[in-house]
C-alpha cells in the first residue's frame, strides 16, 4: 500500500464544509471516530485489500465519518430512489469502532457478508433505505491500487450497479441539500395515500386479527397513528420521536401475538432468511416489501439504530421483559399501550 505521506492533499480546499455534517448525538455516537492514524489507515487497507482514495483520507482527517446534511447527489440515470438524484444517510468512518464505520458492526464487511453485496470494492455510505441500496467504491476498472469510481448498488434489483461519480472527491463536492429536490407537497400527498389506503403486510394483518379481542378495529388505530406521523413530518418515516416509539411499541406488541421474540434480532429482521411473509419480523411488518409480493403500507426503509435504541431503552425501563420463553411487554405497560392506541383518532 502507498504510504500516507505520499498522498495528494487539497481536494476540498475550496469547498465550504460548513453545514455539511450533521452534528446530532446519533451521528456522533454511531458514525464518527477520531481522525485516523497512518497505522489505522494501513490496517483498514490491508483488511479490505484496496487502497483508499486520497480524498477519502483527506476528508477523514477533517472529520472521520458522520451523517450529512448535504445528502443528495444529482443523477442523470434513474435509480430505485428517484429519477434525478440519490440520497445518503451518512459516510463511513475509516476505522472499526463506530457502528457505521468501514470495519464496524454495520460497515462494509457486514454488508457483503450479511446482505450479499458484490465484491467490487468498499461500501462507504448507507442510504435511507436501510441496507437495500448502498454507495460503494468500485475498483473493477482501476484495480485495487487505483482510483475507484463511486457507484450506487441496488440490492432489490439483483444488485444493479449505477455509476454516480468518477471519483470520491467529485462525489463529495457534488452533494447538495435535499431542498434542491424539494417535492414536499408531492411527498406528503403520496405518503398520506400510503398510510390511509396502502395494503397491509400479511404479517401485520395476521397480528391484528390475533389481537382483535384486545385492540378492536386495530387497523384504523394503526393507520391513524401513521397518519399523525406523516402530517407531523411531511413523510412516512420512524425515528426517535414519541410517535415513532409508539409505532415501534405497537409493532412489537402485535408481533408478540404471533410469536415471542427470542432476541432483538429475532424481532428485528428475518427478511434475508426467507422469501415470503411466513415468519414474522418487524421489517416485514412495516418497512420492507418483497418485490414479488409487495404491500403498500410501508415506510420503504428505516434506520436500524433508532429501533435498537428503542429496544434498549424499553429493556432498561423494564417495559420489555423476558418471561415464559421469550420477550414481551410487561403487563401494565402493555395495558397502557393498548389504551394509548385505542385513544388515537384520525387527524382532523
Amino acid at each position: 500500500m502507498t504510504p500516507s505521506n505520499e498522498r495528494a492533499t487539497g481536494a476540498f480546499d475550496d469547498v465550504d464544509l460548513d453545514g455539511f455534517w450533521d452534528d446530532g448525538d446519533y451521528s456522533l455516537s454511531h458514525y464518527t471516530e477520531p481522525a485516523p492514524s497512518d497505522e489505522l489507515i494501513a490496517q483498514i487497507e490491508a483488511a479490505f485489500g484496496y487502497r483508499l482514495p486520497d480524498a477519502y483520507v483527506e476528508l477523514a482527517r477533517l472529520r472521520n465519518g458522520g451523517c450529512v446534511q448535504r445528502c443528495c447527489y444529482p443523477m442523470t440515470e434513474p435509480t430505485c430512489w428517484a429519477e434525478d438524484h440519490i440520497a445518503i444517510t451518512g459516510l463511513y468512518a475509516i476505522g472499526h469502532t463506530a457502528t457505521y464505520s468501514l470495519g464496524g458492526a454495520l460497515g462494509s464487511a457486514f454488508m457483503r457478508a450479511e446482505w450479499g453485496y458484490p465484491d467490487i470494492g468498499i461500501a462507504i455510505a448507507n442510504t435511507p433505505s436501510a441496507g437495500h441500496e448502498m454507495i460503494m467504491l468500485d475498483y473493477r476498472q482501476c484495480g485495487p491500487q487505483g482510483e475507484p469510481r463511486v457507484v450506487h448498488v441496488d440490492q432489490e434489483a439483483d444488485y444493479a450497479i449505477t455509476e454516480v461519480a468518477p471519483d470520491f472527491a467529485t462525489f463529495i463536492r457534488g452533494l447538495v441539500s435535499e431542498d434542491d429536490f424539494n417535492d414536499d407537497a408531492e411527498t406528503l400527498e403520496a405518503d398520506l395515500a400510503t398510510v390511509q389506503r396502502g395494503t397491509l403486510s400479511p404479517i401485520l394483518r395476521r397480528a391484528l386479527e390475533a389481537a382483535a379481542g384486545e385492540l378492536p378495529d386495530g387497523e384504523r388505530h394503526i393507520r391513524s397513528l401513521a397518519e399523525r406521523i406523516v402530517r407531523a413530518k411531511g413523510f412516512f418515516a420512524l425515528h426517535a420521536d414519541a410517535d415513532s416509539h409508539l409505532m415501534y411499541d405497537a409493532m412489537f406488541w402485535l408481533f408478540s401475538h404471533l410469536k415471542l421474540a427470542q432476541s432483538y434480532d429475532d424481532f428485528h429482521d428475518c427478511s434475508r432468511e426467507q422469501s415470503d411473509y411466513r415468519r414474522p419480523c418487524y421489517t416485514l411488518m412495516l418497512t420492507t416489501s418483497y418485490v414479488a409480493d409487495p404491500y403498500g403500507f410501508c415506510t420503504g426503509g428505516y434506520a436500524p439504530g433508532f429501533l435498537r435504541d428503542w429496544w434498549d431503552a424499553r429493556l432498561v425501563a423494564g417495559s420489555i421483559v423476558h418471561s415464559n420463553g421469550g420477550y414481551r411487554f410487561e403487563a401494565d405497560y402493555a395495558a397502557r399501550l393498548v389504551r394509548s392506541l385505542l385513544a388515537i383518532e384520525a387527524p382532523s
